[in-house]
């Protein structure tokens, strides 16, 4: 049985947050000299020299209506980066725990592990990008406080079987962390409507993928009420900045626009990958549910380096286990579609 009490570093449990002027004042002032800001504004913009909202309230029910999810079981971080740090301090003690990850996967969880001094068990996925079910359940210790699954998976842009993820979070007893950050362009369901069935599910989400907001740096982490105190508490006071704050909550005022690049991101994936398959230098396209397709190729050095003199630059993923020769080519707009297949038909190993 989870106990979120149980896997809670004990310093994080003693832990009395920074309390910043902006939590601590409630209701409306017109002379704010609680923070030493500077009163005469900013060369920018006015308002920039205020702090902004620290718990992001606004941004959070504009979410919270999007995704369905109540704002009170949200965290925005600088990057779905911070939320994976923030997992790591609150609830692995450096030394000691370990986390599983599931290779070939997103390399910021080992990153992360690594600079939190934190132990990485490795469980391969199968030949074809799934759960090792068997396998995670034998690496599991009781020093084991976290699970990372990406679905879609980044490299291999597959979707991870629904029900073996469900398996993960009946039976462990530490944290299954699903990160969704490609969801908005798979056929999946998302996992967010499940944080009332799972005490022990924390999902991340992102604005830079679907968005288009990679430059402001806002991620998003779902999970239960008692985990988001738990982000609250460790995150830097202003960990969010005001204009990402404005511009994020004017972007998310676009649901249509950026359905309609989704339409389209997924029609180039399908349309790309069937051009790639009538090339020589490319031997197999995995199926995709992301806004990248990971392609089997002859030479994928020589590839790489061919594209780069072409001005067009591809991810070379061949050293990464089980991406042997692969490289993964994100879904451009139709024109920079057309400007890689043109190169890769001109490329020697065509001919």
């Amino acid at each position: 049985m989870f106990n979120l009490t149980n896997i809670l570093r004990e310093n994080i449990k003693t832990l009395t947050p920074y309390s910043s002027a902006r939590d601590e004042f409630k209701g409306e002032a017109q002379v704010l000299l609680d923070a030493n800001e500077n009163a005469f504004g900013s060369p920018l913009d006015k308002n920039y020299n205020r702090y902004p909202d620290p718990l992001q309230h606004e941004l959070k029910l504009k979410i919270s209506g999007i995704k369905g999810v109540p704002a009170r079981n949200i965290f925005l971080g600088n990057g779905s980066d911070e939320a994976i740090d923030i997992l790591y301090r609150a609830f692995c003690r450096p030394g000691i725990d370990n986390v599983i990850i599931v290779p070939p996967t997103y390399g910021m969880y080992e990153v992360s592990a690594n600079i939190n001094d934190i132990a990485i068990k490795r469980v391969n996925l199968t030949p074809g990008f799934q759960l090792n079910l068997e396998g995670i359940a034998e690496a599991i210790d009781t020093n084991t406080k976290l699970i990372f699954i990406c679905s879609p998976n980044n490299p291999t842009g597959n979707s991870i079987n629904r029900s073996d993820i469900e398996t993960l979070l009946a039976n462990f007893n530490g944290i299954v962390v699903v990160d969704e950050a490609y969801i908005n362009f798979s056929r999946q369901k998302t996992f967010i409507q499940e944080l009332t069935e799972y005490a022990n599910l924390v999902v991340l989400q992102t604005l830079s993928k679907a968005w288009g907001l990679a430059a402001l740096r806002v991620g998003m982490a779902f999970a239960s009420e008692e985990i988001i105190e738990v982000f609250n508490k460790i995150k830097p006071p202003y960990n969010i900045n005001q204009a990402s704050q404005e511009l994020a909550l004017k972007a998310l005022e676009n649901v249509e626009q950026v359905n309609g690049w989704i339409r389209e991101i997924v029609g180039e994936r399908d349309k790309l990958s069937a051009q790639l398959l009538k090339l020589e230098c490319i031997s197999y396209i995995y199926p995709s549910d992301a806004n990248f397709i990971l392609a089997q190729t002859s030479d994928p050095k020589r590839i790489y380096g061919y594209l780069v003199d072409k001005g067009i630059v591809v991810r070379d993923r061949s050293k990464v286990e089980l991406c042997e020769g692969c490289l993964r080519i994100t879904i451009g707009t139709p024109t920079e579609n057309t400007a890689l297949i043109h190169a890769l038909t001109a490329f020697k190993g065509n001919s």
